[in-house]
């Protein structure tokens, strides 16, 4: 029988199995009690026995045959019956021997007998020798079951001394426990732990074995005896031999005798033993002051509360001041009583340290895990007083000798099972006033006794009478699995007939049933192959199941280990004293993705210490180390037992392998298998990290960092939300999924024993449990089907959130109409079937119609089409990999089965002039594609032009504005709509004029594909419609009437950049301003392409150059080949010099529709020859790149030229904007030899005309060189007044002049402003930098009268700006700059003078020259 918690050998609510704190409230679920059912074997299922132990000759698994079975209990029979009983002696102090003849006679005439009695009435020793009296234990063995192993064992031993003295156990008297088992042939008296009783029950379901049974502090209610009642209820009218004794405290003894009523229903007889022979006076210390009652005066305690620790050490003092005695106290597990022990060493100081001090105490704990040897203890002879600190282990189970004193601190911690988070709990609760009449019950038995409640006496009345029967607080998986398997229970059903004393909730039931078909091991409610497997694993169903799924992965040695340790009190010790310690070592051993593996990692460190050490030398280093010597000895049984159950289960435990080393002692495993395997016990905990908060700014912590703490929130199953327990090695970095071996609710719930794993995993393993829901189906033309988002919930956790599935494994009739609608009708698809393309090909020319008609009722909608489709493919082709298989046959019986006309999709409403609507747009000699677009409200709505971007720099926006011939007359009527109202009142009505007007430009202009092909060269369209106007109307259109803005979109054309691949680089509705964004990559396209077709050329050349044969006597002399046509690559990098191997530049170079324009380009510190896209940039690039090559060619060092500077010009230039005197020397001599090149730059093209400039140039460069050094001196001298006059106006009045002033002067000395100004150019700037200072000098006066001038200047400098953005290479819209510079000099000191008249109106003009479109 397997239950969860409590604890295999503490009591409910005991807590004595529970481990220290780790890093916090640290607690592992225990392998329960309930649960070492089958763990606690008989000899012959046991996996290590002691020795001299003979193992028993039938297999471990299923039961033995009928005839053999009964053979060899009759040779046990005679066996016993050989055995001599010494004569069989009652003490008479104890009161169940002055009943002894009632409890004989009622055993001799019943079959059932219930014995209530008091702790320490001598019930649990003397009923077996009173059933010995009578001749029991002969036929069958003497069954006598204890909930605590500590108890079978103490028990056993103190029957034996009374009967035999000194002779040792595994005689007359013997007992079992998990792991040990002291019992022969000839024991009469077996003494064991419940869950032995059990497990024999799954292999002998008559229990054979026993001729009587008594069922010890039946009173418990623990699961397992629970069941053994129920379970007895039914055998007994099968076994009419066998007699049953239950044992209770007085505690509700009718209810057993009810529950085993004759079958005419008179109960069974009950039996009253007195206990207590001694009063014992209660006294109430509650820790709450203001509840205090009835405490002395001189233990009248502060104002404030008291803890646990401190109650317990001031009720250990009261209780000393009474006299001798020793003292008992209860606490809820052994962490409390190291705490108390703690706290008991430093309250009593030297009277514990030192046994030979007055009034010396001794401190003895009392838990079941404890060796036999510290068990003993409390049973041997002592001079000092002792202080006992015990779990529940001491309410009922043992007697300790001695006791007169009894502290309760009235809490216990007590298993309970969440019904809403399917949880097992361990929280600390009031016990009932059962446990606690108990536990005060203990003093009483040499004298009279003292009992202390750390509680108020109303606190004890509003209690419960009685502690709640496990069954009705615990998980029910184990019952029903064992009911099941043992054939108690055929399907869950059954179980609520099943004869319980209390019957469990049916939630509890149910839940049940839920976990072990989350387990797989009831299907359809029969258990199946995995449950049969479960229920022969003595261990918790999960942990079961990991090690069946262990097996079946290749990895059940692993998981055997882990849920070996996973079943025990973690062997890890954290004390108070050495927590830090402890962490540190234990830290060794720690995997950062799983606690789990942080197991295995442990069990082979001290594999290898126990090979390579003595067994006192390992024990030495298990206490040096932390770790609990006791608790790792069961952790290796349990594994060694596992190993031995899992044979008949076809389970193969490999042999251990060298796992490889990663840091220290974390050793690499193969994790995944390893997960998966434990993963298949955990599906129901497993957690899904929550959203990460965002912290909120604070100290130490940057905005918008995520907060860690906030990471650490599982959703686990049913909505129940967890986080990881700070001892675990994953606490600080949480990943995204995990689970939890274990989740345990105390301050929230925590999952322990946790690690990562992957959703998938859950996935996989819990198939049988996953929720699949689909939505948003829609059509994949990559995998050529309809798929849908598939979301997998296991108990409410998305594992999968958005998987793309095939939707016709779901919905087949949707997936079909998605793929003829989608793959068929819009053509989502990507196939070689030839009838699809043609069907695509015509669908398109018929949507290119409507496009070009600006109509939507030409072309058939797309439900006639599905409707062709649909009639036509059958029902069961739902993707295209269905449609292929179906149309290879179908269409060699009709080709044309699926093909469109012409006729189906546009009938006789399709018959427009297509002559209107061209299908190219022909300027120069490029002819570039026309696509047209029937979207209204989008940009690229009307017609688009392609271009390609390395033709791209060659188109001029003259023509575009005529648009297509079908466009016309609606461009027409809207660009009379976009007039201002003065001019469009005149041409109403607009439709009407624009007919004439349109029948005019028909009559008076040349052809559309001329008049656009001319481009500039032919009248615009705005020039022609404004001539129309005048002809036909007498109306002046002004040219600044016109505001194509207006115009809807689809009368602009869109122009559409393509790259060489046929990509979108870029489109927009103005040409001017996409050859600007993309002139960089134009010029890249063309460099690109110039030097493919170079490389292209050169290859053709070789391959023509014909291979001329070696000559020969006889041959002829043949006439030499003519030459191939050369290939010369213009394109040339790091020149210093006209490159030799150029004798001449082209102009142009023409390499299909590209057409580029060679020129010099300079680069950083060298010159190249690039052939440029664009060639209104020659000029500039040629002056740059020429200007560089000669300095490059012919430059004088920087030494020469300084060297001609006087110590004033030296002292000025020092003080230059320029970096270093390098490069104030190197911009001075550009300035100059620029100056020094009469012909345009563009004109020297070759060698010759080179070789002849750079000797002109380098005969004058040095005097040059000097004019210019004094003109910069005068200039940089002006700069340094201006500096300072703008440095002393300091008035807030002058803000604005000054900061206009800085910026005037930024613009013209700058680095690098000598080569941007020209040696020409450059004496007028110390005129424009004076006029600057005059200016500040004026404005002190009249700040207004500054403040007007300045608005005229910068009116037109913005529109300047405007001009010179758009076209930056302009050399008129550079000289408009030095009018700019002129215009202040007359504005602000006109007494300077300038060269030429200048004014506002002028500049604007000349602007207007440059860019009239744009003015």
């Amino acid at each position: 029988m397997t239950t969860p918690p409590p604890s295999p050998v503490d009591p409910p609510g005991s807590g004595a199995g529970r481990p220290p704190r780790r890093r916090g409230p640290r607690r592992r679920k225990p392998a329960p009690e309930h649960a070492q059912q089958r763990s606690e074997r008989t000899p012959d299922q046991q996996g290590r026995r002691p020795s001299g132990q003979r193992p028993a000759s039938r297999g471990r698994s299923g039961r033995d045959d009928p005839a053999r079975a009964a053979a060899r209990r009759e040779r046990a029979t005679e066996i016993r019956r050989a055995v001599d009983l010494p004569p069989i002696v009652y003490p008479e102090q104890l009161p169940v021997s002055a009943r002894r003849a009632e409890i004989s006679d009622a055993l001799r005439d019943h079959q059932v007998v219930v014995v209530a009695g008091e702790t320490g009435s001598g019930k649990t020793t003397q009923i077996p020798k009173i059933a010995l009296e009578l001749g029991r234990g002969r036929a069958g063995q003497i069954g006598h079951t204890q909930p605590r192993r500590i108890a079978a064992r103490s028990v056993a031993e103190r029957i034996n001394e009374e009967l035999v003295g000194d002779a040792p156990l595994g005689g007359i008297v013997g007992y079992q426990v998990r792991f040990t088992d002291e019992s022969s042939e000839s024991t009469l008296v077996k003494v064991m732990t419940d869950g032995i009783l059990l497990a024999q029950i799954q292999r002998d379901p008559m229990l054979w074995a026993y001729d009587t049974l008594i069922i010890d502090e039946a009173h418990e209610r623990s699961l397992n005896i629970d069941f053994i009642l129920g379970y007895l209820t039914r055998l007994l009218p099968q076994r009419p031999d066998l007699k049953v004794v239950i044992t209770s405290a007085t505690i509700d003894s009718a209810r057993f005798a009810r529950h085993f009523a004759s079958a005419d229903g008179e109960p069974a007889p009950v039996v009253e033993v007195s206990g207590r022979t001694y009063p014992v006076e209660i006294r109430y210390r509650p820790l709450s002051p203001d509840v205090e009652e009835g405490a002395p005066p001189t233990k009248k305690r502060a104002s404030e509360d008291r803890d646990p620790m401190t109650a317990i050490c001031e009720a250990v003092d009261e209780l000393s001041a009474e006299g001798p005695g020793d003292i008992l106290v209860f606490l809820s597990g052994e962490r409390e009583i190291r705490d108390a022990e703690d706290a008991l060493r430093s309250s009593l100081g030297v009277r514990v340290s030192d046994p030979r001090s007055p009034n010396a105490v001794e401190l003895l704990p009392l838990y079941s895990r404890l060796s036999a040897a510290e068990q003993h203890r409390v049973f041997e002879r002592h001079q000092n007083r002792r202080v006992v600190l015990s779990t529940n282990v001491a309410e009922t189970s043992l007697t300790v000798p001695g006791i007169r004193y009894v502290i309760d601190p009235g809490t216990a911690r007590i298993s309970r099972y969440s019904k809403a988070t399917k949880v097992q709990r361990l929280p600390i609760e009031p016990i009932s006033q059962a446990s606690a009449n108990q536990r005060s019950g203990r003093c009483g038995r040499v004298a009279d006794g003292i009992a202390i409640r750390l509680y108020s006496q109303d606190d004890f009345d509003a209690r419960p009478l009685y502690t709640e029967p496990e069954i009705l607080r615990t998980s029910l998986a184990s019952v029903i699995l064992q009911m099941i398997a043992v054939g108690v229970a055929t399907t869950p059903e059954d179980i609520g007939d099943f004869p319980f004393v209390d019957p469990p909730d049916t939630r509890a039931v149910r839940d049940g049933v839920q976990l072990l078909t989350e387990l797989g091991a009831l299907g359809d409610g029969r258990l199946t192959d995995t449950g049969r497997a479960l229920a022969q694993l003595p261990m918790d169903p999960r942990l079961a199941r990991m090690i069946v799924e262990g097996g079946r992965r290749s990895v059940a040695r692993e998981v055997m280990i882990i849920a070996a340790a996973l079943s025990i009190q973690d062997p890890r010790e954290r004390p108070v004293e050495e927590r830090e310690k402890a962490d540190l070592s234990h830290s060794r051993f720690t995997d950062p993705t799983s606690d789990l593996l942080t197991y295995l990692n442990l069990w082979h460190y001290l594999r290898d210490q126990q090979r390579d050490l003595s067994g006192s030398a390992f024990r030495r280093m298990c206490r040096s180390e932390h770790l609990n010597y006791l608790r790792i000895r069961e952790w290796q049984d349990v594994v060694t037992q596992l190993r031995e159950l899992a044979k008949p289960l076809g389970i193969v435990v490999n042999s251990p392998r060298s796992a490889q080393e990663g840091d220290g002692l974390q050793l690499e495993w193969d994790g995944d298998r390893i997960h998966v395997a434990i993963l298949a016990g955990l599906l129901s905990q497993i957690g899904m990290q929550e959203a990460t908060e965002v912290a909120s700014q604070s100290k130490g912590r940057a905005q918008g960092r995520p907060d860690r703490r906030g990471r650490n929130e599982y959703l686990g199953a049913r909505g129940a939300r967890f986080a990881i327990f700070p001892g675990s090695g994953l606490a600080r970095k949480p990943p995204a999924w995990v689970m939890a071996a274990e989740l345990v609710e105390t301050s929230r719930l925590w999952g322990r024993d946790v690690a990562r794993i992957q959703p998938e995993w859950a996935e996989e393993v819990g198939a049988h449990l996953v929720k699949r829901t689909y939505s948003e189906p829609a059509w994949s033309t990559k995998q050529g089907a309809a798929t849908a988002f598939e979301k997998v919930l296991l108990y409410g956790v998305p594992i999968v959130t958005q998987r793309r599935v095939l939707y016709a494994k779901v919905d087949p009739e949707h997936a079909r109409e998605l793929f003829v609608r989608h793959a068929l009708v819009q053509g989502e698809w990507s196939t070689h079937h030839a009838f699809f393309h043609e069907n695509r090909r015509l669908l398109a020319e018929a949507e290119g119609l409507e496009a070009r008609a600006r109509r939507r009722d030409l072309v058939v909608d797309d439900d006639t089409l599905f409707a062709f489709y649909d009639e036509r493919v059958p029902d069961d082709i739902v993707s295209s990999r269905h449609f292929d298989q179906w149309w290879k046959s179908a269409r060699r019986e009709n080709p044309d089965l699926l093909t469109f006309t012409r006729e189906l999709l546009v009938g006789e409403a399709g018959a427009i002039d297509e002559s209107a609507f061209p299908s190219r747009w022909p300027q120069g000699d490029l002819r570039l594609p026309l696509t047209y677009q029937f979207e209204p409200g989008t940009e690229a709505d009307g017609v688009t032009v392609h271009i390609p971007l390395s033709t791209l720099a060659r188109l001029t926006p003259d023509g575009f504005g005529w648009m297509v011939p079908g466009l016309r007359e609606e461009l027409v009527t809207a660009t009379i709509r976009s007039l201002p109202k003065p001019v469009r009142v005149q041409l109403v009505p607009a439709p009407d004029v624009a007919r004439a007007v349109d029948a005019w430009m028909t009559e008076h202009t040349a052809d559309w594909e001329d008049t656009v092909r001319a481009g500039d060269a032919a009248p615009s369209f705005r020039e022609v419609f404004r001539r129309a106007v005048r002809e036909l109307r007498d109306v002046d259109v002004p040219d600044d009437a016109f505001d194509d803005d207006r115009l809807p979109p689809h009368l602009r054309m869109t122009f559409r950049v393509v790259g060489d691949r046929g990509g979108v680089v870029d489109e927009g509705k103005d040409l001017l301003v996409l050859q600007r964004r993309l002139a960089a990559q134009t010029q890249q396209a063309v460099d690109d392409a110039v030097r493919t077709a170079v490389r292209a050329a050169m290859e053709e050349a070789r391959k023509a150059t014909p291979v001329v044969p070696a000559p020969t006597v006889d041959a002829a002399p043949q006439a030499p080949a003519p030459p191939a046509p050369a290939a010369v690559d213009v394109e040339r990098t790091g020149l210093t010099t006209w490159p030799a191997d150029l004798p001449e530049l082209p102009e142009v170079v023409e390499v299909g529709r590209v057409r580029a324009y060679p020129s010099l380009v300079e680069e950083k510190q060298t010159v190249a020859v690039r052939a440029l896209a664009d060639e209104s940039t020659v000029a500039e690039a040629s002056r740059r790149g020429l200007r560089r090559l000669l300095l490059l060619d012919v430059g004088l060092a920087t030494g020469r030229v300084t060297s001609r500077w006087t110590g004033t010009q030296a002292l000025t230039l020092a003080a230059s904007p320029y970096p270093s005197t390098e490069a104030l020397v190197r911009d001075v001599q550009l300035a100059a030899i620029e100056s020094l090149i009469a012909s345009p730059p563009t004109s020297i093209r070759t060698l010759d005309a080179y070789t002849a400039l750079r000797a002109a140039v380098r005969d004058r460069l040095e005097d040059t060189v000097f004019a210019v050094v004094t003109d910069l001196v005068a200039v940089l001298t002006a700069w340094r007044e201006l500096d300072a006059e703008v440095r002393d106006r300091s008035s807030l009045a002058l803000l604005a002049t000054a900061q206009d002033v800085r910026a005037q002067a930024a613009r013209l000395v700058h680095d690098g402003f000598v080569g941007e100004t020209g040696a020409d150019r450059l004496p007028h700037l110390a005129r424009y930098l004076r006029a600057a200072r005059h200016r500040l000098v004026k404005a002190a006066d009249n700040p207004q009268r500054d403040a007007d001038l300045a608005w005229q200047v910068q009116d037109v400098e913005t529109l300047y700006d405007e001009v010179a953005a758009a076209q930056p290479h302009d050399p008129e819209v550079a000289a408009v700059r030095w009018m700019l510079e002129e215009l202040r000099v007359s504005l602000f000191a006109q007494q300077l003078g300038t060269p030429v008249p200048v004014s506002t109106t002028r500049i604007r003009k000349a602007l207007t020259r440059t860019s009239p479109g744009r003015i």
